[in-house]
């Protein structure tokens, strides 16, 4: 009995030792659930056999006396047979399970994972203002971050920016493209230093005017991956919600800038380890640690992230693989697609969206569409689009300043008038964004690079003008009279600013795209070319002055040199 009870306690403690480190969910759908019970009952397997074998006094061959055979051990209570079974039934519901669940038995049911509806791109996706394209992406801001630290003497002695996987989510803060990241302890003995106080802040960097800031809290964040022991957020919330299986975590904040940790809370919906689907979310409040569960439907609005971009796209990918069933993806491939390989956000409606490429299963030359993803809700669309990969509108771009070696961003998706364009930033060796460029999705040869984001759009509107294979009709003309006209100089470039009688809008333009800019002046009549928008200040693509004002001009000259000529005689 003694034996039997010290066996019981030794695996006991293996038992919490396990779930503290390894935290499993406690959970019938959880692969991780049954290794851990498949190893707690082989712990006290062997740690009973080592105390049959230490108090054995003798062993009788002919099984009539202390003996063992097969796994039966002198003073056992609990029949190792039975726990050997259960190892047995959980090998079986491991390998069963996960061949049941597989796409080949569900392919319609994974192909309906994700509900994607066709629409159209220029109703869907507005053009949106050159202030709120993000030119960062997340390699970017991360040197951004690391940057910003390194200004703060009396931090970076302590801290680090944490740059793991959940850290520099994309959300929009504010209406603005936003990524942020919490710090975390330069190492144990600086987290014994600190702990006390926490996390003194997070980083925001700003996507579209790469400004940085270190957002320093009242109360510091005290619960993250980093922290130890029970204040560790893993730990944290295993502990809250023990049988909850959790998807990976990621950072963010709310409108207030008080930051969170979005927790999504997985259900496998096909069989019992397949269609991996978020059904909730927990907040986790990164300071006080307080937790809140909710159901998908039900989470804020200002949650930007509450699915994995993992997920997103495999679900995207059984969407066009399992159209026609699963035995068309071997032969055949009838209607079947994928995604390009590669994907990026778009801020639209107030919400992230992830948007990816599809492309042909047989041919990944080009694209033959789009699909946006709502990141909080999973609302999927579809657009039909073909044109260029993101792959192939980065060679271009890269192409056109070969010589600098410049590599491009993973491409943004835009509608600049009315045609779906790509736009990359393009960096130096260090990381560093020097260049900006568009690139037409249909005709990727149109690709139009600028030292600033304004001389690249500018181009990009000309390129769209000119080329009569493209479709302009969403460039306007309108012709007026000039009411005030300004200058200023940004990025290392003169821009100006003309009001035209009777417009409530201001047109921009630098002096790269037309050197008339600089004689012109108020009373002049011109005629501006310019993409319809919102904005108070809109880009134009192409001015001139109109022969009526040409001739005004030449007509007020002639009338200056009459009364010039009179005068001197």
């Amino acid at each position: 009995m003694k034996k039997v009870i010290t066996s019981v306690i030794i695996t006991l403690v293996y038992a919490l030792l396990a779930f503290y480190f390894a935290l499993p969910a406690i959970n019938l759908k959880s692969k991780e659930f049954y290794m851990y019970v498949i190893s707690v009952i082989v712990v006290y397997l062997i740690v009973s056999f080592l105390a049959g074998m230490k108090g054995a006094s003798r062993f009788d061959w002919s099984g009539k006396s202390n003996s063992f055979s097969g796994v039966n051990f002198r003073g056992m209570k609990v029949s190792t047979k039975i726990l050997g079974g259960i190892i047995v039934i959980a090998a079986v519901v491991l390998l069963g399970g996960s061949l049941i669940s597989s796409e080949f038995f569900h392919a319609k049911s994974y192909q309906q994972l994700m509900p994607v509806e066709e629409r159209e791109f220029a109703t869907d996706i507005s053009q949106i203002s050159l202030r709120d394209v993000p030119v960062v992406d997340r390699d970017s801001a991360v040197r951004l971050g690391d940057r910003k630290l390194g200004e703060l003497v009396d931090l970076v002695s302590q801290f680090e920016v944490d740059e793991s996987s959940y850290s520099y989510t994309q959300i929009n803060y504010n209406d603005v493209p936003t990524r942020v990241a919490p710090l975390r302890y330069g190492d144990i003995i600086k987290w014994f230093n600190n702990q006390s106080d926490g996390l003194p802040g997070y980083i925001s960097v700003n996507m579209t005017t790469q400004e940085v800031s270190l957002v320093q809290l009242d109360q510091g964040i005290k619960y993250s991956p980093g922290e130890y022991f029970f204040r560790n957020l893993d730990r944290h919330l295993r502990l809250s919600y023990p049988t909850l299986i959790f998807d990976d975590y990621r950072f963010e904040v709310d409108d207030e800038g008080k930051p969170y940790w979005i927790c999504p809370v997985v259900d496998y919906t096909i069989g019992l380890f397949g269609g991996k689907d978020i059904r909730g979310v927990v907040l986790v409040d990164a300071c006080s640690g307080a937790t809140e569960y909710m159901d998908i439907e039900d989470a804020p609005t200002w949650i930007d992230q509450a699915y994995s971009s993992d997920i997103v796209v495999q679900q995207i990918d059984y969407w066009g693989k399992y159209r026609n069933g699963f035995f068309n993806t071997i032969f055949g491939q009838k209607d079947v697609v994928v995604t390009s390989g590669g994907y990026n956000y778009l801020a639209l409606e107030d919400d992230v969206w992830l948007y990816t490429g599809l492309t042909s299963a047989g041919n990944d030359a080009s694209n033959i569409g789009f699909v946006l993803v709502n990141m909080r809700t999973k609302e999927a669309r579809y657009y039909t689009v073909s044109g260029a990969t993101e792959y192939s509108a980065m060679s271009s771009a890269e192409g056109q300043v070969q010589h600098l070696s410049y590599v491009s961003t993973f491409p943004i998706l835009l509608n600049i008038g009315n045609q779906p364009t790509y736009f990359v930033s393009l960096k130096d060796n260090a990381g560093l964004v020097k260049m900006f460029a568009f690139v037409n999705v249909e005709r990727y040869q149109l690709v139009a690079i600028g030292d600033t984001l304004n001389e690249a759009y500018s181009e990009y509107l000309k390129l769209l003008a000119q080329n009569t294979q493209v479709d302009s009709s969403a460039l306007t003309t309108t012709e007026g009279v000039i009411s005030y006209i300004s200058s200023a100089v940004r990025d290392g470039n003169t821009y100006y600013y003309i009001e035209l009688e009777d417009l409530d809008k201001v047109f921009v333009a630098s002096i790269q795209s037309n050197e008339i800019l600089a004689v012109l002046r108020p009373g002049d009549q011109v005629s501006v070319g310019y993409v319809p928008s919102e904005d108070e200040f809109i880009d134009i693509s192409e001015i001139s002055r109109t022969a009526r004002a040409a001739n005004q001009e030449s007509s007020a000259g002639s009338a200056a040199l009459r009364e010039a000529n009179e005068e001197t005689e």
